[in-house]
């Protein structure tokens, strides 16, 4: 008698041939991602991201909303705690870094020909227009790439939790996770060779484990809302288009 696969993998399946018919897209990057060895930005990674989310874009219509960690340039707690400064000002100019990432990305977007603004969840006058959700909606809807900066605009939340956020306002049907590994694991694989990788995973599980996808308020927000998430690596070259365009090989945890 031929075995059944667990409904569990089977469904992970079908989700992975479906990723290329999601339409409304929340990618989050790290902004260790956007760095070179000379400083916290590179331009040459800046032109690769923009050029990949580009080549996407030409292959599929598809909406995309972009939320940048600022790790590159300061990390609020840990940043915040080496000066000495209180949590609440590390988290503010963490906050601002990645307005700087969103920038400079926005304009590597634009120089790859795509349209893209920054919105953000604090009032920074005239850099960037304050996040309205129905005018996020609007704009891309329009096929303008939105930057999400900022945060959630509070203290206390990670970057992770302010794409949880952002994916579920604007009705994102699945958020993306860039990565430097190729999906979820049960252990860190850089330390332990044996560590397993996962095709699919749970909310419920990863939250049981622990196990370092984004952090539990992010993972909470997600399955309280819905949003499947797809953990990638985006070392690989080529990596944010074969993910947007359903060709990856990375983690669901749904």
């Amino acid at each position: 008698m031929e075995q059944q696969l667990p409904s569990a993998i089977t469904n992970a399946s079908r989700l992975v041939k479906n990723l290329s018919e999601y339409h409304r897209i929340l990618l989050k990057l790290s902004g260790e991602a956007l760095q070179a060895d000379s400083g916290p930005l590179s331009a040459e990674t800046l032109a690769r991201v923009a050029g990949e989310i580009a080549a996407a874009r030409r292959e599929k219509n598809f909406e995309l909303a972009i939320v940048i960690g600022g790790g590159n340039i300061f990390r609020g707690l840990a940043g915040g705690a080496k000066l000495s400064l209180e949590r609440t000002t590390g988290d503010h100019m963490g906050m601002l870094a990645t307005l700087i990432n969103c920038l400079a990305l926005r304009d590597a977007l634009i120089a790859a020909g795509l349209s893209a603004e920054v919105h953000s969840a604090v009032h920074v006058g005239g850099v960037a227009p304050q996040i309205s959700i129905p005018a996020a909606r609007a704009a891309l809807a329009a096929g303008t790439v939105i930057l999400f900066a900022c945060g959630t605009g509070s203290p206390f939340f990670t970057t992770d939790t302010a794409a949880a956020l952002r994916a579920a306002e604007i009705g994102a049907d699945i958020l993306f996770k860039a990565t430097k590994v190729d999906g979820v694991y049960s252990a860190d694989p850089v330390k332990d060779p044996q560590a397993k990788r996962y095709d699919t995973i749970s909310y419920a599980e990863v939250l049981e484990k622990r196990l370092a996808v984004m952090d539990l308020t992010a993972i909470s927000f997600c399955l309280e809302n819905k949003v499947p998430i797809c953990v990638f690596s985006m070392i690989e070259e080529g990596g944010i288009t074969k993910a947007v365009l359903g060709r990856v090989s990375g983690t669901i945890v749904r």
